[in-house]
Order: C-alpha cells, then sequence, then structure tokens
C-alpha cells in the first residue's frame, strides 16, 4: 500500500493525472465544435502513438505499418455503420477485430525480419493496405473516401448529436485503450520485450521465444492501433479517407515517438500531440509553412535533446544520485558488517 501511494506521488503519475483531468473536463470549459473535433482526433492520434510506442520502444520494432491498421479499424467501423448497424459498441468490435486479424495475418512475417529489414518489410505491408483502399472504390470510395451516413448510437434509437458526448464516449476508449497498454508495459511480458530490443540473442539462449513475444504484441499493438482508428472515425462529420492509411503519417509518428522518447508513453503522446497541432492547427495560421517549422522542431530537438523529451528527466534523476552518493549506513548491519560483541562482566 505504501508503494502505491508513494508511485501516486511521483511528479510524472500527478502530471497525468492532471492532463486527464482536464482532458475529461474539456467540453465543460466552453470549448467550441471545431476545438472539441481536433481534440477527439486527437486522442486517436495520441493511441495510434501509444500502439506504435509500444512496440517501438519496448520491442525495438520500428514500424511504418501501423497507420494503416488504424485505416483499417476507420474503415471497418465505417462500414458497419453503412451495412449493419448504428451501435458504436459494435463499431468498436468490428473496429479492433478488423485491425487485429490484419495485423496477425501479416505480422506473422513481418516479426521474422530483422532491424533495417523488418523497417523496409513495415513499409510494404503499409503501403500496400493503402494501395488497397485507394483502388477498392466500390468497397472504400477510393480518394473520395467514405461516409458513415449516420451518428453512433449507444441507447438504440437514440443517436449521440453533440460533439461533447462523442468526445467523452473517445476519451473513455482512449483511457481503457492506454491502461491496457500500460499494464502490458508494467508486466513481466514486457520486461521480456525490453530484453529482447537490448539483446535478442541473449534472450534466445535464455530459452524465449522471441519470434512469439514479438508476434504477440504485434497483434496486440494492431488492436489498439484499430481502438484509434475507431475514434478518428467517431468524430463528427463521421468520414474517413486513404489518407489515414499513408506513409506520410506513419513516418510522422514514428519519428513524433522517437524524438520524444521511445519507450515513454506520455513522452510519445506529446509528441504526436505536438505534430498533429503543428500539421492541423498551426499550419493554417502560417500560411501552409507548418510542416517547415515543424521540420525545425525535429532538427532542434535531435541537437538538444538526444534522448528525447523523456530522456531529461531520466538525466536529472541519474545526476541527482550521483550527487547524493550511496546511502551511508545508520546501523553496523545495515551495511553488512557484524556488531561489535558485548563486553560481558563477572
Amino acid at each position: 500500500m505504501s508503494q502505491i501511494l508513494a508511485d501516486c506521488r511521483r511528479p510524472t503519475v500527478m502530471i497525468t493525472a492532471a492532463v486527464m483531468a482536464l482532458l475529461a473536463a474539456a467540453p465543460l470549459l466552453g470549448a467550441s465544435n471545431y476545438s472539441i473535433a481536433i481534440l477527439t482526433s486527437l486522442l486517436g492520434f495520441m493511441l495510434l502513438g501509444m500502439s506504435i510506442n509500444l512496440v517501438a520502444g519496448h520491442a525495438g520494432l520500428l514500424t511504418l505499418a501501423h497507420a494503416a491498421y488504424a485505416g483499417v479499424g476507420a474503415y471497418a467501423s465505417v462500414l458497419v455503420s453503412r451495412n449493419l448497424t448504428h451501435s458504436a459498441l459494435v463499431q468498436l468490435a468490428a473496429a479492433v477485430v478488423a485491425a487485429t486479424a490484419v495485423a496477425a495475418a501479416t505480422g506473422w512475417i513481418a516479426v521474422r525480419a530483422y532491424k533495417m529489414y523488418f523497417l523496409m518489410l513495415s513499409l510494404a505491408i503499409g503501403e500496400l493496405l493503402f494501395r488497397a483502399a485507394m483502388r477498392w472504390r466500390s468497397f472504400t470510395g477510393g480518394n473520395d473516401g467514405l461516409g458513415a451516413g449516420a451518428p453512433m448510437e449507444l441507447v438504440p434509437g437514440t443517436p449521440i448529436l453533440l460533439s461533447g458526448y462523442v468526445y467523452w464516449l473517445a476519451f473513455l476508449v482512449f483511457a481503457v485503450c492506454a491502461g491496457l497498454v500500460l499494464l502490458v508495459v508494467r508486466s513481466p511480458f514486457g520486461s521480456s520485450l525490453r530484453g529482447i530490443r537490448d539483446n535478442e540473442e541473449r534472450m534466445r539462449g535464455l530459452g524465449y521465444s522471441t519470434a512469439y513475444y514479438k508476434y504477440a504484441v504485434w497483434t496486440f499493438s494492431g488492436a489498439i492501433a484499430g481502438a484509434a482508428g475507431w475514434i478518428l472515425a467517431a468524430q463528427m462529420p463521421r468520414f474517413i479517407t486513404p489518407a489515414t492509411m499513408s506513409f506520410h503519417l506513419s513516418a510522422l509518428l514514428l519519428l513524433a515517438v522517437i524524438i520524444a522518447g521511445r519507450g515513454s508513453m506520455w513522452g510519445g503522446c506529446v509528441g504526436v500531440a505536438i505534430v498533429i497541432l503543428m500539421t492541423d492547427v498551426v499550419s493554417q495560421d502560417l500560411g501552409g509553412h507548418g510542416p517547415l517549422l515543424l521540420g525545425l522542431i525535429f532538427v532542434l530537438a535531435v541537437y538538444l535533446v538526444p534522448h528525447g523529451l523523456a530522456g531529461i528527466g531520466r538525466e536529472r534523476r541519474r545526476r541527482r544520485k550521483e550527487a547524493d552518493g550511496p546511502p551511508e549506513p545508520s546501523r553496523p548491519e545495515d551495511a553488512g558488517e557484524p556488531e561489535p560483541a558485548k563486553e560481558v562482566t563477572t
């Protein structure tokens, strides 16, 4: 219990809780419908960034395919809405199942490649799915995109028309999926992934089936990407295009995760938020020069914070420990020395 209370007092945990509370209260703070739509899409992209960070930061699998998995989930959600039901939960389940199935089918081959070959193979997977969405016009609408046709429903016959309610539903999905990702990261399975990332040969020598571990986390991250795709398709108006699956988006999100700090979920979310806000919001106020400013930020980040935003905190903690030095033992038994024998008088 004391360990849990100590963890809750950590600055990172406190800041994360404050940010989550602020995000949950956003519709109550007088935000416009446009701002709510931007925040909804931001939740989807941050969840997609977490799925990328899970495989890139903890398993060492630099991926360019997860934006395509999110697109699969988004298209599955929209197609179910058009042809089957308006239930939000059914559409969410369809998005997760479709993305998981595609990730499982393609990941079995991808995880057997190494380093640069794996990166190229994940790029090929993403491009194949993107081209399929572009050319299968009768199914996806091609470059014109595809609309859901009707808003979602939690209660049959009662559509969710207010953008704030859609945002809260998306926030709930984001919070649940983020919690699942953090559980995986902090579990023994997550520790094994980091061991594979650091020294796969040694882990294989210890008896671990490294291909199985990488395949499992790849499939799970595909499911999280599918949930992110559902969030992206949930905002009003409900519309999806193949641009969501493009290499451009995959590369931007992967770069944001790396610059912010691989392995740090909050750092990855901050990096993704900066990229999305810079390209979708700030760029409009700069006359289309947002990508130029974003490139400048990336260059400065490489030189000023080579270990990422999350590495700043790690470096400060390391220096503090070095400055404090090893703790001095207060009693002989703390130092591992025997207590002096007591003098016995007769």
